[in-house]
């Protein structure tokens, strides 16, 4: 298929990208504003994506704010991310019937044929997070096949980003804010000179053909200067920053390093970080019967290293103290992850910093252990 340019998208026709996932039999999954957040559920048309808004992040706090303007895109990220579509908050893994005397038989396993789905609205950081996934859950000798199924066949169209949030710090980890692959459809939304329009790039057939079916126009050298010029004050915008130079070895060297107890002072092990993080996967795993004994399933739930359950072994839980588990969380996600997996487990898109009801910040852990060493480096000379 011959390549198709950059090309734009007018405001009054974006309803037509709906149209045309509708055609392919999509369901479309977006940002839509439920209980004062933005979240990603099912939507139908533009008029359900939370136009006219941005949020307001720092640490510990999150607030929708109205816009000047009626952009559909102009916030960062919310609570939610992709994960629970590629590893369900909860799923049965299988379920079955038990006779009078406890033996079981008609087992069915694994969850129904997935559906069909459009992810619109992906942002780079999160592009990166599903690469990841991919990674834990698709990688080694035990690939799991209800994410396979479920990441089959998944039409994404990214958002570039044109702001940066209060917590964001993707550039910091190389994974933002303007997405470079892992997507279908990439957007670009341009407000200006009273003109609304978004500048589109392919970045698959599938993503090619859909494109050729909408009443876009070839992008001129202005509107794609808006593009670039769009995506540099995101970088430029970055709420946080995360030195990650030799990041590793920084967290291996000071495992005893008193700021573990000092962040523990503070934190409430709630798991909230955890839970919004887009790559985080502990999983737990449960039978549960009904109450006659007649039935059994299997049931797989999140997770989380925060909770005292999730370490104990015979003999009692590994992690007892908040700053063992804090630890445990931080050095994973950047450290031990590289050795595990091949990449930093953190994508820098700043939800454990917003949704931590104290405001513990991973930058500013990162950064006062390594302002430690440098010091003590300085006396020492």
């Amino acid at each position: 298929m011959a390549e198709l340019a950059s090309c734009t998208l007018e405001r009054e026709a974006f309803d037509s990208l709906f149209e045309a996932l509708e055609r392919r039999g999509y369901g479309v999954i977006g940002p839509r504003v439920r209980d004062g957040a933005i979240v990603y559920d099912r939507i139908a048309a533009s008029s359900d994506l939370p136009v006219g808004l941005t949020d307001e992040q720092d640490g510990g706090h999150y607030r929708l704010v109205p816009r000047e303007d009626a952009a559909l895109f102009g916030y960062n990220v919310g609570p939610h991310s992709w994960k629970r579509f590629q590893l369900p908050a909860q799923r049965t893994l299988w379920r079955g019937k038990l006779d009078e005397d406890g033996n079981l038989s008609d087992i069915v396993e694994g969850p129904a044929e997935p559906e069909r789905l459009a992810f619109l609205g992906a942002r780079s950081c999160e592009l990166h997070a599903m690469g990841i996934l991919d990674r834990v859950l698709l990688g080694g000798s035990h690939p799991d096949p209800a994410e396979r199924a479920a990441r089959e066949g998944v039409f994404i169209v990214a958002v570039q980003c044109s702001q940066a949030g209060g917590t964001c710090f993707c550039a910091s980890m190389g994974t933002g804010p303007t997405a470079q692959s892992g997507f279908d459809i990439a957007l670009t939304e341009v407000i200006e000179d009273g003109r609304h329009y978004f500048v589109t790039a392919p970045g698959s057939d599938a993503g090619r053909e859909l494109l050729a079916e909408l009443p876009t126009s070839a992008a001129g050298a202005a509107e794609e200067g808006a593009a670039s010029a769009a995506h540099a004050r995101a970088a430029a915008q970055m709420g946080r920053e995360l030195d990650i130079t030799d990041i590793r070895e920084l967290l291996y060297r000071n495992y005893d390093h008193p700021r573990w107890n000092e962040v523990a002072e503070r934190c409430l092990t709630c798991g909230n970080c955890t839970m919004v993080c887009p790559t985080c996967f502990c999983t737990s795993v449960e039978d549960v019967t009904d109450l006659e004994r007649t039935s059994v399933e299997r049931v797989q739930r999140w997770d989380s290293c925060f909770t005292i359950d999730y370490s104990h072994i015979h003999g009692g839980a590994v992690r007892q103290s908040a700053h063992s588990r804090y630890r445990q969380w931080m050095t994973h996600k950047l450290a031990t992850w590289i050795d595990q997996f091949g990449s930093s487990g953190c994508v820098g898109c700043g939800r454990c910093i917003t949704w931590c009801p104290v405001g513990i910040d991973i930058t500013e852990e990162a950064r006062a252990i390594r302002a430690s060493e440098e010091a003590v480096h300085a006396g020492a000379r």
